[in-house]
């Protein structure tokens, strides 16, 4: 087996990307032991010294570590329990685990619309590119009187120096392109 690895934008996120399906549909992310206990290659990557946040993409993984640690050490480490997860044909989740996505909050009429719209833009034209730099970027809610949409940032994304500018820059202006009620777009937190 071999695992390509690849920077990301931000300098604590390391992708992994081992050749096959990791989560196929959706994504995962875990921020702490305690939640990546449902997955025992989270489990076992959070078992290493210095690692932060583990997410699950399509095909890649991300790894975020603590800045005090160097990837030249942490590197090997997280090769190694990647390849015997995969390699020993254990589930990806110790049970049922749902992959998440958008926030399925309840939206009527031209609201409903709206809210359609702005994800079907991020399914198809945001989250494939974020997805190229080892994070995710998810809906989480849209204010109908102010215009803002609260997205989620999960992966490489989350905490990424960039993601503010990314936001702005990207998101944003293609949201409010596209989807003329949309006046603001902030992150969850």
């Amino acid at each position: 087996m071999f695992i390509q690895t690849e920077p990301t934008p931000n300098p604590e996120v390391l992708k992994f990307l081992p050749g096959r399906e990791v989560m196929g549909e959706g994504s995962r992310d875990f921020r702490d032991a305690e939640a990546a206990a449902a997955s025992p290659l989270a489990a076992g990557l959070f078992e290493l010294d210095g690692v932060t946040r583990v997410f699950f993409g399509a095909d890649f993984l991300t790894v975020g570590k603590a800045e005090d640690h160097d990837w030249a050490h942490l590197k090997a480490p997280i090769l190694a329990a990647i390849m015997d997860h995969f390699s020993s044909g254990r589930p990806l989740f110790a049970g049922e685990s749902e992959a998440a996505g958008h926030d399925e909050g309840t939206y009527e009429g031209e609201t409903a619309q709206i809210v359609a719209e702005i994800k079907d833009l991020l399914d198809t034209r945001i989250r494939p590119a974020v997805a190229q730099d080892g994070g995710d970027i998810l809906f989480s809610r849209f204010d109908v009187d102010t215009g803002v949409v609260w997205l989620n940032m999960r992966g490489a994304c989350s905490g990424c120096p960039s993601s503010t500018a990314t936001l702005r820059a990207g998101v944003e202006n293609m949201l409010k392109h596209y989807v003329p009620e949309v006046t603001r777009v902030e992150q969850t937190l």
